[in-house]
């Protein structure tokens, strides 16, 4: 803080208001901090249920620096340097996905926004058609087309569970923009991105591809069981990707991407007192969000520094994540007392006790057993778990010997989304196993 602190004293002494009441500043942090331990501990391995972890050092400590200052990435005379930062910070994701330095992008406050900016441009391309996406799309698609007063088309699953894309050709000529969702955040699922495309050009459907959870695995594209699908990203019309997800970000960062540049001028707006100071782009003139947090492109930018978005940089801590997945699969899958519902494509396993009774109220009767009986054994023999519901008869496609005498059914699902979580996945199967013991039927 220091050279900070140097460029704050050329101006004079400043008059701070409301840094007097040193006791009781002291008071109400350590109330704060008191407070902040009903918190579940996102930091720990044992902590393996949503989609939650604690931002990187470097990331918060940039974060809370440049907040110090507390920069506008809105216009230019906001925040000139972390402006410029995201402008990097963009390049380097551009470059990660593979549009190469034509294209347009910016942060966003996270990926419900960087989304509605995507259907807000497919929906001006083309006014008066619907946008689609598959069931396990995440909701946001759904509410942002009600937003944008858009119509919106679900693409259900056939009989067997799998999506039947088969809807789109259908209903093509209804179709302007569909949402190929690259990493699910229930499952973890890639959709078929590849196989979809040919068919897409030919009809004149747009592709927008949701990765908010997924992105970043494009690093390690060749690691990943979905490697033909990662390679025909650069195809897709538009690109959402969350920093605060797998970028190791505080909430909220997102981003945005677009293929072309010329889409800008569906941003196109005039501020009587925003835009003067340079003729340079001002990022509020390509964004539907006007105050960002500057701190955010700075936490951002410092943390590729440090791990740049390539396969020996962040991928390293992405592989990891992937091989805790993969070794808790296989360890259930071995074991007479588990079951798993999918083989994980990123790092989300979605899994079951076997209960006495193959039924599906039995499996949901159980897993809910299990899981409080993993919450009240912690910290130091218990885990953190998520609860998964899906329909009974999408559950019977992967297990027909259980009857359906309900019409859903409830799993345990583990987001495995920390490199601490590789080494603990031994110890994460032998507490599901002994805490399976005290969970009676």
């Amino acid at each position: 803080m220091r050279k900070l602190d140097d460029w704050r004293t050329r101006y004079g002494e400043e008059q701070l208001v409301g840094f007097t009441e040193t006791p009781q500043i002291i008071e109400i942090v350590e109330e704060l901090q008191e407070r902040l331990r009903g918190n579940y501990p996102f930091h720990h391995p044992q902590y393996a249920g949503q989609m939650l972890k604690p931002p990187h050092p470097l990331a918060w400590i940039s974060y809370a620096i440049a907040m110090t200052v507390n920069p506008n990435n809105h216009a230019l005379d906001g925040g000139p340097p972390t402006s410029e930062m995201e402008k990097e910070s963009v390049a380097e994701l551009a470059k990660m996905v593979g549009y190469g330095e034509t294209y347009l992008g910016h942060l966003s406050s996270g990926g419900t926004i960087a989304n509605l900016e995507a259907l807000f441009v497919a929906r001006e391309i083309h006014p008066g058609k619907a946008i689609a996406a598959s069931s396990r799309a995440h909701y946001t698609h759904k509410r942002m087309c009600r937003v944008l007063n858009c119509p919106f088309i679900e693409i259900l699953d056939n009989p067997d569970g799998t999506v039947n894309w088969d809807m789109v050709e259908e209903r093509r000529d209804e179709i302007g923009t569909l949402v190929v969702t690259m990493g699910t955040t229930g499952l973890g699922e890639v959709e078929p991105l590849a196989e979809l495309l040919p068919g897409l050009k030919k009809a004149g459907i747009r592709v927008h591809a949701d990765a908010a959870y997924g992105g970043f695995f494009k690093t390690v594209e060749g690691f990943l069981d979905s490697d033909e699908h990662w390679k025909k990203l650069p195809e897709a019309d538009s690109i959402v990707i969350d920093p605060h997800k797998h970028g190791l970000q505080p909430y909220g960062c997102g981003s945005i991407l677009f293929k072309d540049p010329a889409v800008g001028t569906y941003f196109k707006h005039d501020s009587p007192y925003t835009y003067f100071t340079s003729d340079d782009l001002h990022l509020g003139e390509i964004s539907l969000e006007c105050s960002r947090a500057g701190a955010s492109a700075a936490a951002f930018w410092a943390t590729t520094k440090l791990f740049p978005l390539t396969e020996d940089g962040l991928g390293v801590y992405l592989k990891s994540t992937v091989r805790a997945a993969r070794s808790l699969y296989k360890l259930l899958t071995k074991s007479e007392r588990f079951e798993c519902l999918n083989k994980p494509e990123l790092d989300i396993v979605g899994y079951f006790p076997v209960p006495n009774r193959k039924t599906v109220t039995g499996v949901t009767e159980l897993s809910k057993k299990l899981f409080k009986a993993g919450t009240e054994a912690a910290p130091k023999e218990g885990f953190h778990l998520s609860l998964y519901t899906l329909s009974a008869s999408a559950f019977r496609v992967h297990f027909p010997e259980y009857e359906a005498d309900s019409e859903t059914v409830t799993l345990l699902r583990s987001v495995l989304m920390k490199p601490e979580h590789e080494p603990f996945i031994n110890k994460l199967s032998t507490r599901l196993h002994t805490l399976l013991d005290s969970c009676k039927e």
